[in-house]
């Protein structure tokens, strides 16, 4: 698929714009529209070599995507490369650049995709184009309501698949270590 690629800008600073967008575990605070069981896939959420897996209702089948920080150029520049469809055969490219201009960043988000057999480049050619570009526009545009609007409770973020905090193990008073000694 050709590049689809949208822009937006936010009156915050670039740093703060990069380090959120750089922590994976931020994404559902402004992905959540499209995308479902958002979950980290490594314990590392911000930086080089970050992953997740999401799942996303195109027009057709519901698609699973895992992406991971493949280029991280701070503050500049995100690279995010990724799997989708049926056993993750298409790839993915995702690049978020962001530039400092007068007080505010310009965000500029372009994402493309390398079907990988010729029936997802058919599912591709019958809507995907649009769909991102659609997603794309609104994810922006969410982004920038995080900077610029004042929030009403947390912003949602993901957790570790797999990982259950209540099961975790607590430094000092875990239940199966009183009494041993």
């Amino acid at each position: 698929m050709r590049p689809v690629t949208v822009h937006t800008v936010i009156s915050a600073p670039r740093e703060q714009i990069f380090d959120f967008v750089g922590d994976l575990k931020n994404a559902p605070a402004w992905i959540d529209h499209f995308a479902e069981d958002f979950r980290l896939a490594r314990a590392k959420s911000g930086g080089l070599g970050a992953a997740a897996r999401f799942r996303v209702d195109p027009p057709g089948p519901h698609v699973w995507v895992e992406i991971s920080n493949s280029e991280f150029e701070p503050p500049r520049r995100i690279v995010q490369e990724g799997r989708w469809g049926r056993v993750g055969r298409s790839r993915s490219m995702t690049v978020w650049t962001f530039e400092q201009d007068a007080g505010a960043t310009r965000v500029e988000l372009s994402i493309w995709t390398e079907p990988g057999h010729k029936w997802d480049a058919i599912k591709e050619h019958l809507g995907a184009r649009r769909f991102m570009r659609r997603e794309a526009k609104i994810m922006l545009k969410r982004l920038r309501r995080v900077f610029e609007e004042a929030h009403k409770g947390e912003l949602a973020t993901a957790d570790l698949a797999g990982y259950e905090t209540a099961k975790a193990a607590r430094f000092g008073d875990h239940p199966d270590l009183q009494g041993a000694g």
